[in-house]
């Protein structure tokens, strides 16, 4: 049956319109999203044919371009929509935390790295620059590795740090195997980033270590 025959309170526009975004389902959302479905599956049953395929709307909306479009209903309108809703979310945490102290919105700052690294399956390194008043300058990635590691040079964060004439920075990688336990080359590396970047007056304020849905600080475990 069609969405436009369901009852007026069950379609996923009028629930929201009615009792707010948060009393839809990640299918219904999906769905808005969508707009339309495709042959054999109206909207709803799309979205919750995806969600259910690739496991969750996070790994779904960080799917590579050429890999949905390989999927059946999925044409490249919906494609591009997938795809700019991630970088909006990416966007207004990034405002969000240029116009605050870092420090002060601990949340948000989580949130920011976590969508950064976001669908990745091999380890990357990536550090969070900020100025005087601990506000984001920039997020970027600055080494990649295999599926287990990443080459990280002290040399080239304390480059990059000094060309954004930063202040203080967080590091951040993830752990594909999603265990966000620190390995001892974790903490080698942090205990090697803290003292060349402390030779030009740059402070790590944090090294976080990014899992499945989790994030842990090694400042807040007493690690730094």
């Amino acid at each position: 049956m069609s969405i436009q025959n369901w009852p007026e309170q069950q379609r996923p526009r009028e629930k929201l319109l009615n009792y707010g975004p948060a009393s839809l389902t990640d299918a219904e959302l999906l769905a808005l999203l969508l707009r339309t479905g495709c042959q054999g599956m109206d909207v709803i049953a799309l979205a919750t044919h995806l969600i259910q395929r690739f496991g969750g709307l996070s790994a779904l909306l960080n799917t590579e371009h050429q890999q949905l479009a390989k999927i059946k209903g999925l044409g490249i309108a919906k494609i591009t929509q997938l795809a700019a809703i991630l970088e909006l979310c990416r966007r207004v945490l990034n405002q969000k935390l240029t116009q605050t102290n870092t420090i002060d919105s601990p949340d948000s700052t989580r949130q920011y790295i976590q969508l950064h690294f976001q669908g990745l399956d091999r380890e990357a390194f990536a550090c969070l620059f900020l100025d005087t008043q601990h506000r984001v300058i920039a997020l970027e990635t600055l080494f990649q590795g295999t599926i287990d590691s990443a080459a990280v040079y002290p040399r080239e964060v304390v480059k990059r740090a000094l060309q954004l004439n930063a202040s203080a920075l967080i590091l951040c990688h993830n752990h594909p195997s999603g265990n966000t336990t620190p390995s001892q080359s974790d903490r080698r590396i942090t205990e090697r980033l803290i003292a060349a970047l402390s030779l030009v007056d740059i402070k790590v304020l944090d090294h976080m270590i990014v899992g499945h849905g989790d994030i842990l600080s090694m400042a807040g475990h007493g690690l730094l």
